[in-house]
């Protein structure tokens, strides 16, 4: 069974920068999708990034295209998820979540149910 811990998260500043890690653990497949979503209280879950593990697709976001990076470091087991530039309307808080290679497609890897498995999030917060 797949678990997932987020961490990285905090407080900063406009224009700032954070990187978020998501720590993993019982992965069974070699080709999977991996993704970052944020969510603000009273609202769905959005997504923010989702990179393609064994392949070389990632999506992003219109909201942070240019700004974030997603990225996979398979010798650690962690996914990643660098921003910069960041602004007052990123304040959510970002869980990383895994899809199975089934649930693994485009465009569908844009909504939350098509990852069966999450993290327990972590806060980021921008003060302008």
């Amino acid at each position: 069974q797949v678990q997932l811990v987020e961490s990285g998260g905090g407080s900063v500043q406009a224009g700032g920068s954070l990187r978020l890690s998501c720590a993993a653990s019982g992965y069974t497949y070699s080709r999977y999708c991996m993704g970052w979503f944020r969510q603000l209280e009273g609202k769905e879950r959005e997504v923010v990034a989702v990179i393609y593990v064994g392949g070389t697709t990632t999506f992003y976001a219109d909201s942070v295209k240019g700004r974030s990076t997603i990225s996979q470091d398979n010798a650690k087991n962690t996914l990643y998820l660098q921003m910069n530039s960041l602004k007052a309307e990123d304040t959510a808080m970002y869980y990383c979540a895994y899809a199975a290679p089934g649930y693994c497609r485009a465009p569908s890897w844009r909504l939350a149910r098509s990852f069966g498995t999450w993290g327990q999030g972590t806060q980021v917060t921008v003060s302008s």
